[in-house]
């Protein structure tokens, strides 16, 4: 097939696992012979400033200070359809210039890895105001209300509890494919793991807890590092803090402080190669978030669980804790003895890397773009406006 398909991929930068998930979709279209143009999109980036910072700044401000409304709010609209006509209103008012582009664009195929353009597509679709395939990828082990369009192309999804969901709502099973979150093609790829301790300085002799910070606040983040600094068990212990410079140089200072001669300390900040610090750890030891728990899952690697977003990382932590891929620590001071025990049982943690990787799904964005390509004849779903039951 000659190049001929225009693909545009939307995301929503209100947090990072749904711009992960947009890039990972993108490589996997740009090696594909029948795509002739990618267009990445963060969709908040063609929205009004106000709405802009309350998707972004806003929510990340909640996760930290006040987590628990944002739990209420997750649990009480989820409801299949129950809030579909007032979200799908103040979306329209606040993303003419992203419509407008859309319409511009007038790509074949659309990727959606976010809820708020998902439902802006299908809203166009349902207005015949443009011509495209559209595809819904849910970037959570979870599949909220939110997510659920009436006028679509395709679903995909991260495990058949997921999709079990959507058919119950009235989505038609065979528009429904169980692909695993995407993430980036590079965890798909074989990497020696001894050749990476070398080039990383990491003892091979010594388990490594890899740490990722996420949205946490520097308060938590330093607490961290001293409950961690209680472990019995000899470890080197790496924290990856992102682009957050300021929260880098606190814990920097702070794991000066928390030395001691059977624990070995690192921070790291933004890192290309987190695959590579993935598949040299023994234990990954914060948040659920769908992208970083499908990274680990790919890798095998099982997670300790600190302090889940009430709403969608406590439901991705039920799914974990479930298949037994997961412990969860709801105090931090437990945090080391947790971690101590799980350290001392060898089989335990072997069980538990299994069960990772049992549910890892490394080829994921190549499934939903593979899977797209070999459907485009097909017509769009209209679903009628009543509640499901």
């Amino acid at each position: 097939m000659s190049a001929s398909l225009r693909v545009l991929i939307l995301s929503a930068g209100a947090g990072s696992g749904h711009l992960r998930a947009a890039s990972a979709l993108e490589q996997v279209c740009r090696a594909q012979p029948a795509v002739r143009e990618v267009v990445n999109v963060d969709a908040l980036t063609y929205t009004n400033k106000l709405f802009r910072q309350f998707y972004s700044k806003f929510y990340l401000q909640l996760i930290r200070n006040a987590p628990t409304l944002i739990g209420w709010f997750y649990d009480n609209l989820d409801e299949p359809w129950k809030t579909e006509r007032m979200r799908l209103m103040l979306s329209r008012l606040n993303t003419r210039p992203l419509i407008r582009m859309i319409r511009k664009l007038r790509p074949d195929l659309t990727i959606c890895t976010h809820f708020l353009p998902a439902e802006i597509m299908s809203y166009l679709l349902a207005t015949e105001r443009v011509d495209t395939r559209h595809a819904i990828v849910v970037t959570d082990l979870d599949v909220h209300a939110m997510w659920l369009s009436r006028h679509f192309h395709a679903y995909f999804v991260a495990n058949e509890v997921a999709r079990a969901h959507l058919i119950m709502t009235g989505l038609p099973e065979d528009r429904i494919t169980v692909s695993g979150i995407p993430i980036d093609p590079v965890f798909a790829a074989a990497k020696d793991r001894d050749a990476l301790y070398a080039k990383h300085g990491v003892d091979p002799s010594r388990p490594m807890l890899l740490v990722s910070l996420g949205a946490m606040g520097k308060t938590v983040a330093r607490e961290l590092v001293h409950s961690l600094s209680y472990l019995q068990a000899p470890a080197q212990i790496v924290m990856v803090c992102g682009v957050h410079g300021e929260l880098r140089a606190r814990l920097e200072a702070e794991t000066r402080r928390a030395r001691a001669p059977h624990l070995a300390w690192r921070v790291l900040g933004y890192t290309a190669e987190m695959d590579e610090w993935i598949r040299m750890a023994a234990l990954l030891v914060g948040k659920p978030g769908g992208l970083t728990l499908s990274e680990a899952m790919a890798c095998g690697l099982p997670m300790v669980i600190f302090q889940p977003v009430p709403g969608q990382e406590e439901r991705n932590s039920d799914q974990l804790l479930e298949a037994g891929a997961a412990i969860k620590c709801n105090h931090l001071t437990t945090l080391a003895f947790k971690i101590d025990r799980l350290l001392g049982d060898a089989n335990r943690l072997a069980d538990m890397g299994q069960a990772a990787r049992r549910l890892g799904r490394p080829h994921a964005a190549r499934t939903v773009v593979e899977t797209l390509l070999s459907q485009l004849d097909r017509p769009p779903v209209d679903l009628p406006r009543r509640r499901a039951t």
